[in-house]
């Protein structure tokens, strides 16, 4: 249908010009540009190196590779280098699309492609239109205006959520520009009001609880509410509702360097991307003090720590979903600490299946076993994407502010179908924001799971059930095990020094881990911090602390450059 749609449009009277233009948003990377301009092609984790072939010539090793090439998101990127090769590339490669694509054929005719499409094309027409001929220039105008037609017919049938909101902020962005295309823009804003509505919850979140997605969805918000309003129009209210809503819990989710917590499926996002999306929203909104979709941020002095303290996504909204419940991520000034392992999808199938999984966050795990479980009774989608399933069915949540500092105590029960444990994680950072006190339970809580714990350990001839707790840290962090063993030290960028110690309960050891970070050609290898145990009785409580070592100062000047080059 999306063919047949496409082709229908091109036979469309098309759009002859701009009535007006809205003001560009998207911001792109010098560095990608300049890698582009080299012929480094690296999209969703391939890199394809082709110096002088056309880019719709290149081998596509993969779906994903070539949806983001229609996209057009790399349109912001050459338009950041904005030099003359830049153009060039940039008016070839377009050009070049609307001759072989332009009359409805290849992939990139879906409504969310087609969006995120006519956004890049409408804010980069003053770069790709410098010097073209009438001709050329025609040609542009006329593809727009079709790929619109194709738009206004087909954005309902884009998947709700990030999707949906790509295609009906595309359809906004090309009615209030293109002439004859302005009676799109009303049922385009209705529709984007709706969505807005039943898919923003009263937390300011949305189904998948990826905090990168809602930061997405946020900017395409508030480019549409911008475009509106300088076009005369008022953005509806459950519009402009859910702007409101969402700003306080993305502040909520960012660490003290300014990322986002990396949890079920997203990164920390483009640097600057998240402080340029709340600063143009123009809402003043402090993080919540409470749960914000989900999560729970603990902050002070220069730390901050981020907990999953909910239950995962369910349904379809769980396609890219972790089973990382009680997981947390802690940040030190500029600099990340503790982490969790990221997603895989960028990197192939079976990282992204680990990249899932229980062991590749910091929260404790049974061996063997994550507290949900993936593809089961059946929970598979097309193109082999799993579902999330058997998932924690109660995560309990209590959250203090006290004089010692604050205190979080949150539980589930994922493992009590499988083993008849339930894990509680109790979390207090002080108030200097120095010391990050833990303790995690693993323990049969009701006679019933009680009784399942006595039928496992039968089974395994009183060997216990053994568990770890895992912390895994930034590539960046310096890591070596210290006083015989007892302890870590971990030395950071920014000359800061801070110590793991427990209480002796588990075995202590420094493994390999890997960083799954967007944007790079392969995992960056680190380590990570295990520690292991068995449940011998019907609980084992094990006592954890990260703090700063006492050396360290309270305020660093942290002049440490990253390295922003990802090859």
């Amino acid at each position: 249908m999306h063919r047949l749609a496409a082709r229908l449009a091109t036979q469309a009277r098309p759009a002859t010009g701009f009535v007006s233009q809205p003001e560009p948003k998207t911001i792109g990377s010098f560095a990608r540009g300049k890698q582009l301009c080299a012929g480094n092609f690296l999209f969703a984790g391939y890199l394809v190196e082709a110096k002088d072939r056309p880019l719709w010539d290149l081998p596509m090793p993969a779906p994903a590779f070539e949806e983001a090439l229609h996209g057009f998101a790399w349109l912001d990127d050459l338009a950041a280098v904005a030099d003359g090769p830049a153009r060039a590339r940039a008016q070839a490669w377009t050009w070049d699309w609307i001759t072989r694509f332009g009359r409805g054929r290849g992939p990139g005719w879906t409504p969310d492609l087609t969006g995120r499409r006519l956004i890049r094309w409408i804010n980069h027409a003053l770069f790709l239109l410098n010097g073209r001929e009438r001709a050329e220039a025609d040609a542009y105008f006329r593809s727009l205006g079709q790929q619109t037609i194709f738009l206004a017919r087909r954005w309902h049938t884009a998947r709700p959520g990030l999707p949906r909101f790509e295609a009906l902020t595309g359809l906004i962005y090309a009615g209030l520009s293109l002439t004859g295309m302005e009676r799109h823009v009303g049922p385009a804003a209705n529709a984007l009001a709706k969505e807005c509505a039943h898919q923003i919850d009263a937390q300011g979140g949305i189904p998948t609880r990826n905090p990168e997605e809602l930061l997405e969805v946020f900017t395409l918000l508030t480019w549409a509410a911008a475009a509106l309003a300088e076009a005369g129009r008022s953005p509806q209210p459950a519009h402009l509702q859910a702007i409101e809503r969402i700003a306080p819990t993305l502040r909520a989710l960012r660490h003290s360097d300014g990322g986002l917590a990396r949890f079920h499926g997203g990164g920390r996002g483009t640097e600057g991307r998240l402080d340029q999306a709340l600063a143009s929203a123009g809402v003043r909104a402090v993080p919540a003090t409470g749960p914000s979709m989900g999560y729970i941020r603990l902050a002070a002095g220069r730390s901050t720590v981020i907990v999953d303290a909910a239950r995962p996504p369910v349904g379809a909204a769980s396609s890219n979903a972790h089973a990382s419940t009680l997981a947390f991520e802690l940040t030190s000034g500029r600099r990340p600490l503790v982490v969790n392992c990221g997603s895989g999808a960028g990197f192939g199938p079976d990282w992204h299946r680990a990249g899932r999984a229980t062991p590749s966050h910091s929260t404790l795990g049974i061996e063997g076993f994550s507290s949900a479980r993936l593809g089961t009774d059946g929970l598979v989608l097309k193109g082999g994407r799993r579902l999330l399933g058997d998932a924690p069915g109660e995560v309990r949540v209590d959250l203090e502010h006290g004089e010692d500092g604050i205190r979080l105590i949150a539980g589930h029960d994922g493992y009590a179908p499988t083993h008849g444990m339930t894990h509680v994680r109790e979390l207090l950072l002080d108030t200097s924001g120095r010391v990050l006190r833990g303790e995690d339970t693993l323990g049969a809580l009701t006679s019933a799971h009680r009784r399942r714990f006595d039928v496992l350990m039968d089974r395994t001839g009183l060997q216990g059930i053994p568990f770890d707790i895992r912390f895994h840290l930034h590539p960046d962090v310096d890591a070596a095990l210290d006083m015989g063993g007892t302890a870590v030290s971990m030395a950071l960028k920014s000359g800061e020094i801070w110590v793991f110690r427990h209480d002796g309960t588990g075995a202590l050891r420094l493994e390999p881990s890997v960083y799954l970070e967007r944007g790079r050609l392969k995992p960056r290898a680190t380590r990570q911090i295990v520690l292991s145990a068995r449940v011998m009785d019907y609980a084992c409580q094990i006592g954890w602390t990260l703090a700063k070592a006492q050396d360290t100062p309270a305020a660093i000047r942290d002049l440490e450059r990253d390295d922003t080059t990802h090859f």
